[in-house]
């Protein structure tokens, strides 16, 4: 048996007002001839399928057009949901895709036998524990007057007993039967990007992998963005696409398990580059010359964030960079982030971001953190954050 690996779609992403359904649209083109190619019997989905709890019916239609595409492999589909998704918008048609072959977990049930897949295929079997992303109601009860410190505790014991639970159920249900469990958290020690949403606190209740004990054989996890291998047999697949500027330099990837009897051999296929990520940095002179001297071959149009450094403030600096982005053309390249430093600030300049810095490349925990430095806030800052960070997640920004 075969089972493919992936995660974090984020169907609906924009990078700085750039639609990357195009990127996404190639990436499925790729997996359906990977699926067929490698003969794969079981594609996972972990976690963060779409970008937001209500995805515009642009992303839905990518999305069930994909689904569709699928039908016509005999390969079946298991997907979770992620702290992106909506847990109602991903179970509303969960009964009728059950019947394509297709199961869908959006949220934590209440029963933890609804999170157990058995499947059967060339005569081999596997159970799939498809967790998906914990909330706060899922792992913990809150208390009036509890401290940050408390909440940060409460949310790993809560982790940590959830997947024990699996565990437990698994070994009381399925024993001798290969065991792969999904997820999608934020365990210590993996890389988070720029294009990554807070999750539980800030990755603060961030938890070791030793909580997924001894009895799964593969661990399919979805939320870090980059590739990584958590230790043998647990593993971020990562997004299939490049997500923001700090993954430009990342090669993607998706996750091949062949399955023999309880053995498991993970082989990971690179996913072809369908556009570049690119910086330009220098002097505004040195950056032109970057930018009209490139050429790409990619099948989309490559995107750049451009830093401009100069040694002295200097208004015809930023009159020429203004022109520079107004007007600058290339058929396989376009400007979506800019940013200019002086190093030698004329006194009185901007105390908060950076003149020229967009309001859209500055995150709301950005601008908070800087709106706490600038009232000279020094005590409770880290409960101010999680406050903040709690409304965030309630409004899904």
């Amino acid at each position: 048996m075969k089972i493919l690996h992936t995660a974090d779609w984020h169907i609906g992403k924009q990078l700085h007002k750039v639609d990357l359904s195009d990127d996404l649209e190639l990436f499925f083109d790729w997996l359906l001839d990977t699926i067929a190619k490698e003969d794969i019997d079981l594609l996972l989905v972990s976690g963060d399928v779409f970008d937001q709890a209500n995805p515009s019916q642009a992303s839905l239609k990518q999305y069930y057009g994909f689904l569709k595409r699928m039908l016509a492999t005999e390969c079946k589909i298991i997907l979770t949901g992620g702290n992106h998704d909506s847990a109602l918008v991903l179970n509303a048609p969960k009964d009728i895709l059950g019947f394509l072959n297709i199961d869908v977990i959006g949220g934590a049930p209440e029963a933890i036998n609804d999170l157990f897949i058995k499947y059967t295929k060339k005569d081999e079997e596997v159970v799939i524990a498809a967790v998906p992303f914990l909330r706060d109601k899922d792992i913990r009860n809150a208390v009036a007057g509890e401290s940050y410190s408390d909440k940060i505790e409460q949310i790993r014991d809560g982790i940590k007993s959830y997947f024990s639970n699996v565990n437990l159920h698994y070994a009381q249900h399925y024993p001798g039967t290969c065991f792969i469990v999904m997820g999608h958290l934020y365990v210590q020690g993996a890389q988070v990007s720029d294009s990554m949403r807070d999750i539980q606190i800030g990755n603060q209740a961030g938890v070791s992998g030793t909580i997924f004990g001894d009895a799964p054989h593969y661990v399919a996890l979805g939320h870090i963005h980059k590739p990584y291998a958590v230790s043998k047999n647990i593993y971020y697949s990562g997004s299939p696409i490049s997500l923001s500027f700090s993954e430009k330099e990342e090669v993607k990837q998706v996750n091949v398990i062949s399955v023999s009897g309880q053995q498991v051999q993970v082989d990971i296929l690179p996913i072809p580059k369908f556009r570049h990520l690119l910086a330009f940095q220098g002097t505004l002179e040195d950056v032109k010359s970057q930018l009209y001297s490139y050429t790409s071959h990619t099948d989309l149009v490559s995107l750049a964030e451009i830093i401009v450094n100069e040694p002295n403030e200097n208004i015809q600096i930023r009159r020429d960079l203004d022109d520079l982005l107004e007007n600058y053309e290339n058929d396989h390249l376009k400007i979506v982030k800019s940013k200019l430093n002086f190093l030698n600030k004329i006194r009185g300049a901007s105390e908060a971001f950076e003149p020229g810095i967009s309001v859209a490349d500055v995150t709301p925990m950005e601008m908070f953190e800087k709106r706490l430095e600038l009232d000279g806030h020094q005590e409770n800052t880290e409960e101010l954050k999680h406050a903040f960070r709690q409304i965030l997640e309630e409004l899904n920004l």
